[in-house]
């Protein structure tokens, strides 16, 4: 009860909605779910009126591996159901929001087991979640965060998890509810540093391109390396990322056409774009830009620099730009950031920095350096698409 407390009031003078994943390794002799525990803290919670939504378990898929106890899809569909029941005869909790089935990697047996799954209980549940791993953990270099290969293989999961989903419930939303740029918690000195920030970025670009509109953060302290912040609350590189990723995105995503960077693949090769360019509408809720403005984020993974100039409607407007690169001697392995050369660290405790934008004069070209990432504020476009919600 008490961890729950914290937990609970951490998430709630935060602002943020908590999602409690109840155990699902409690189990009968024939292999159903125990939930008589799981009761006891619903009830607990029901007393406090706390405001929670619900999953049952994590990762079923190793559940074998790691506690050698097998739960096959059809089984954990029942169990949903199960737990669905336990939820509507309590007051507080007879609409709360439940999801799952919160599985891994989308390998041969995973997909059998997200088959079964759906096949029983999909209307059961408000999304249906999975977790995305980049790298093994035990073989990573900092080099590997710059792997194109590496970026693109999220885009062929989010298509398998798809189908699947279709399959049974065409248009239930699907989350990305854990991504990791290393197994086993990340690695140190690398999870945390500048160089996995190319994956974070490109994560939150590519999901947003094939609708995926919310993805859950693994880990914002404590367990692992992919941390936000370090061990003293100080924000870590990927903190510094997300804030400008909120401040300036919204959730309208928008089409990208970059002249001489869409070539014609030959047959058998895959081209992999070193330069990422994801354009979204500006974040409504940012006061220092109208609506109708556009946001464009690029990742230079190339050792040169690219320069990029926008054309039509785009070409004689104002651009905000929002540079972030290494600061320090330790380059791409850097735990601090600089924005547009100045270094971001809090003013104390509780205040952040201002983000300072730097201006750029009307129809100027972009200049990207090698190896670095930034948002880009297109001012007053009055874009269609972004003038309303």
């Amino acid at each position: 009860a008490r961890s729950l407390d914290k937990l609970y009031n951490f998430a709630d003078c935060s602002g943020l909605h908590l999602i409690f994943a109840l155990n699902a390794l409690r189990r009968n002799p024939n292999n159903s779910w125990n939930s008589s525990s799981a009761l006891s803290l619903l009830k607990y919670s029901a007393s406090k009126k706390y405001n929670i939504s619900w999953e049952l378990g994590n990762e079923p898929n190793n559940y074998r591996t790691m506690h050698g106890r097998a739960v096959n899809g059809s089984q954990l569909g029942k169990d949903y159901i199960q737990l669905k029941s336990l939820l509507q005869p309590i007051r507080i909790y007879s609409r709360a929001s439940l999801y799952g089935p919160n599985i891994g990697r989308p390998r041969k047996n995973v997909i059998a087991l997200l088959d079964g799954f759906m096949k029983v209980a999909g209307s059961t549940v408000d999304a249906v979640t999975w977790q995305h791993c980049y790298i093994d953990g035990r073989v990573v270099k900092v080099m590997d965060f710059l792997k194109t290969r590496l970026l693109d293989t999220l885009s062929d999961q989010i298509r398998k998890i798809q189908k699947v989903v279709n399959t049974y419930t065409p248009g239930k939303k699907i989350w990305l509810e854990g991504v990791v740029t290393t197994s086993a918690g990340g690695t140190n000195n690398l999870s945390d540093s500048y160089a996995a920030g190319f994956l974070w970025l490109n994560t939150l670009g590519m999901l947003a391109n094939q609708g995926i509109d919310v993805v859950i953060r693994h880990s914002f302290f404590d367990h692992g390396y992919n941390h936000l912040v370090d061990q003293n609350f100080n924000p870590l590189p990927d903190y510094w990322l997300s804030l400008l990723y909120k401040r300036l995105i919204g959730p309208k995503v928008l089409a990208v056409h970059v002249a001489g960077l869409q070539r014609k693949p030959r047959p058998g090769r895959v081209i992999r774009d070193k330069l990422r360019i994801y354009a979204h509408c500006t974040n409504h809720h940012n006061h220092n830009y109208v609506r109708g403005s556009i946001t464009l984020f690029i990742i230079n993974l190339h050792r040169s620099r690219k320069k990029i100039k926008l054309a039509g409607t785009l070409r004689d407007k104002l651009v905000h730009q929002y540079l972030l690169q290494p600061y320090g001697q330790e380059g791409l392995k850097s735990k601090s950031v600089q924005l547009n050369g100045q270094p971001l660290v809090m003013v104390d405790d509780g205040t952040l920095p201002e983000l300072k934008p730097r201006p750029l004069r009307a129809g100027r070209t972009l200049v990207i350096p090698p190896v670095t990432m930034g948002f880009y504020v297109v001012k007053n476009v009055n874009a269609l698409a972004c003038r309303y919600r």
